[in-house]
Parts: structure tokens; C-alpha cells; sequence
């Protein structure tokens, strides 16, 4: 074994240095069966028809039920796929052996692509990463990668991508609090797409940029990419591309400051985008190119001699990470006529454990230099593009309880 791996060092290594990396897929979770844009384009990223694609459940709960509708998702669309039987929570396998097993290693290294299951995401770094040091297995998946293959990911599967990851951190308002421990709230990741940009997935749906602006600040990041459900980042080297049912949101922190006498988490001067699906950004240059549909539609920039605001209402969010809040409150700046838009992050009802019960956050949007965008209805939907809207999060002390009911005099 220790033969084996070397080899796969060296070959890892050689490639890594002679060719091109590959693609990762960071899709945000609750990858529908019929999505066939993001289920193709896994497929097609890997070569096409007939591409083999080594499956591992390795998060999952019930690993033979998840490969099994993955392989048979892929497979539909042309694929030849097959599970990889690696995961704690498989029965009636031996997983330190098929964990070292030399002919499942070989599999998985001739394979044009990989992909990674949702669950639990410390599954996969504890089975293939343990202690930080790469097994033989991951060594095979980084050579598929440093090949020009593909890894693509659910989920956790999308958890893994980045160089850090969230481990367990479920609870937005504990981490704006400040919870935040190693190998608990965070470990770890595979590191696929690049050691400068952090992921995060179920990102509208869970209200996510309440966690993740902390955790990039906490750990030295500068720039966020949060994918919402159904829906999929395609990530080459510095392009990404959006795929599927909505969209991801860009947190750049490059200009962002904070004051550091206050006691707790505040920022100042975030940049945050709404990339929608067929929409395209560059890392490295900083620019985007909306999806055909949205070209076709003139763009919105509030500092245009011409620009009319068609949004006429002036909303303030009392849960600003409900679900898609953020982007709603994102288009009311662009297409409003009001030159900021606020919202809180709160409990109203603190829970055992709460940290400093009383904190919340108000989260405030504003219009600054390089804030524009585009809408079209040409999908079915009122879909925006936003581009580098200005955030500040601002501590802020609640009432407790945060009302009580009149009474009669």
C-alpha cells in the first residue's frame, strides 16, 4: 500500500505540474432528479457519453440509497457511473479495507470524474483526509482532478470543495455570535477549487451569509461564493458559470473593515452579487457576464442620468436571513428608489445554549459606485442579476422580551 501510494503522489504531482486542473461542480443541495442542467452538465464536463464516474456516498446517511439514485441519475444522462463503496454508515462492508484496497483505488484514478454525496460533511474529510494526511483514495481523486477531470458535489459534497469548511455549524445567529471552533463549526476542506475562495451550500434557502461573513473574516478569506438549492457553481480555474434552477451569492470582503472596539462581529464595506443562473464571473478579473436572456434587457445602474427605479416599495426585513430575503432585499436597492435597505438577524425566542441572548444584527444594503444589474422575465420568474451592492452589518442590542401586548387602561 504505502507502494501504491507513492505512486499516486508521484503521478498526482506530475500532473498537477504538466496539466491543466480540473473542473469542480459545487452544487448547493436538494439536487432535484429532473434537474437536467446541472445532471448534463456533470456529465458533459466529464466527456460525454460513456464517461466514467466514480460515486461516493461517503457523507450519507444511507450511503447505498444515495449512490444508487446518483449512479442512476447519471447514468440517465449518459454516464457510466459506479458507487465506490466508502463510507462509515455503509452496512456489511469493511471500510478501512476498501478504504486501501488497490483495485478500488485504480478504479477511481481512471475515472474522468468524481462525485460526492450530501450528509455529513466531516464523513468525508474524517474517511479520506484523517488527521489532515491524504489517503491513497483522495490521492486518486486529486489525480483525476490534476488530470482535467471533474469533482463535483451535493451538499456536503459542495461543503468539501474549499481549502476551509463549515464542519457542523447549523446555526447562523451562534456563529454571527461568535461560536466558532475548530473541528467543531469548522475544519478542514479538500481544497478542489483553489485556496482563496470559500464555498457554502443551501446558501439562500437557510439564510447562510449569516454565517459565512464571519467565518471569512475569522478565517482569512476574502472571497465567499454561496450556492443555493437545486442549483450548481461550475468553477475553472478563476471563471465560474451558474447552472440550474436560481443562482449563487459573490461575498467580497477585499475592501471590508471592522471596528474592532466594539464586542462583537461588525463589518463595513462588503461587496455582495447576485450571480443568477446562465450568469458567468471571472475571479481573477472581477467580471461578469450576465446570461443571454439578460443582455437582451437594458441594464439597471442607479448613477444613469436615465435611470428609473421600477420597485416602488421601501421594505424593512425584520428576518434578513429568511429564506432568499438577502437577494430580495438586494433587488429592492437596485430597482428601488430608496438609497439603502436595511433588515436584522435576531431570536426572538432565545434557545438553551444561546450565546448573549440580547445581540442581533442589522444588516444595511446601500448604493455605491459599481452597483448595477439586469432583470428579465424571459424564464418564468422576476430574476435579477445584482452586482456589487454594498453591505454593512452592524451589532445592535434587542429588546427582551422584543414586545409585550397593551393593555387596557
Amino acid at each position: 500500500m504505502r507502494f501504491l501510494a507513492a505512486l499516486l503522489l508521484s503521478a498526482a504531482l506530475a500532473l498537477s505540474a504538466t496539466a491543466h486542473a480540473g473542473t469542480a461542480i459545487v452544487i448547493g443541495g436538494a439536487l432535484k432528479n429532473d434537474n437536467d442542467a446541472v445532471w448534463q452538465r456533470v456529465v458533459d464536463e466529464s466527456g460525454g457519453a460513456g464517461a466514467r464516474i466514480a460515486v461516493f456516498a461517503t457523507a450519507a446517511a444511507n450511503p447505498e440509497r444515495s449512490a444508487g439514485l446518483i449512479v442512476a441519475a447519471l447514468n440517465r444522462h449518459g454516464a457510466n457511473a459506479e458507487a465506490i463503496p466508502v463510507a462509515p454508515r455503509q452496512k456489511d462492508i469493511d471500510l478501512q479495507a476498501n478504504l486501501n484496497d488497490p483495485v478500488l483505488i485504480a478504479k477511481v484514478a481512471a475515472s474522468k470524474a468524481v462525485f460526492f454525496s450530501g450528509g455529513a460533511q466531516e464523513h468525508i474529510v474524517d474517511t479520506l483526509q484523517p488527521g489532515g494526511e491524504p489517503t491513497a483514495m483522495l490521492l486518486a481523486i486529486r489525480q483525476v482532478f490534476d488530470g482535467g477531470g471533474v469533482v463535483a458535489g451535493t451538499s456536503a459534497g459542495a461543503a468539501i470543495m474549499s481549502r476551509m469548511m463549515f464542519r457542523d455549524a447549523p446555526d447562523n445567529m451562534q456563529v454571527l455570535k461568535g461560536q466558532w471552533r475548530d473541528r467543531r463549526e469548522f475544519d478542514r476542506g479538500l481544497g478542489f477549487i483553489g485556496p482563496d475562495l470559500f464555498v457554502d451550500q443551501h446558501f439562500l434557502k437557510r439564510g447562510r451569509i449569516g454565517r459565512m461573513l464571519p467565518a471569512m473574516r475569522a478565517l482569512g478569506y476574502t472571497l465567499g461564493l454561496g450556492v443555493e438549492e437545486n442549483t450548481a457553481a461550475v468553477v475553472k480555474g478563476s471563471e465560474v458559470e451558474i447552472v440550474g434552477a436560481r443562482g449563487a451569492l459573490l461575498v467580497d470582503l477585499s475592501e471590508a473593515s471592522a471596528d474592532t472596539k466594539l464586542p462583537a462581529f461588525n463589518l463595513r464595506g462588503a461587496l455582495i452579487s447576485y450571480l443568477d443562473r446562465g450568469d458567468r464571473h471571472d475571479l481573477k478579473t472581477g467580471v461578469t457576464i450576465p446570461a443571454a436572456h439578460k443582455l437582451r434587457e437594458p441594464k439597471i445602474d442607479p448613477a444613469a442620468s436615465d435611470y428609473k427605479p421600477y420597485l416602488q416599495n421601501d421594505n424593512y426585513f425584520l428576518d434578513i436571513l429568511a429564506d432568499n430575503t438577502i437577494v430580495t432585499a438586494m433587488a429592492q436597492l437596485l430597482d428601488g428608489r430608496a438609497p439603502e435597505v436595511r433588515g436584522l438577524a435576531y431570536r426572538a425566542k432565545p434557545r438553551p445554549g444561546d450565546l448573549s441572548p440580547e445581540l442581533g444584527f442589522e444588516f444595511r444594503l446601500y448604493k455605491g459606485p459599481g452597483l448595477v444589474g439586469w432583470f428579465s422575465g424571459a424564464l418564468g420568474g422576476e430574476d435579477y442579476t445584482v452586482l456589487k451592492a454594498r453591505l454593512d452589518v452592524i451589532p445592535v442590542r434587542m429588546a427582551a422580551p422584543l414586545f409585550t401586548p397593551l393593555v387596557a387602561n
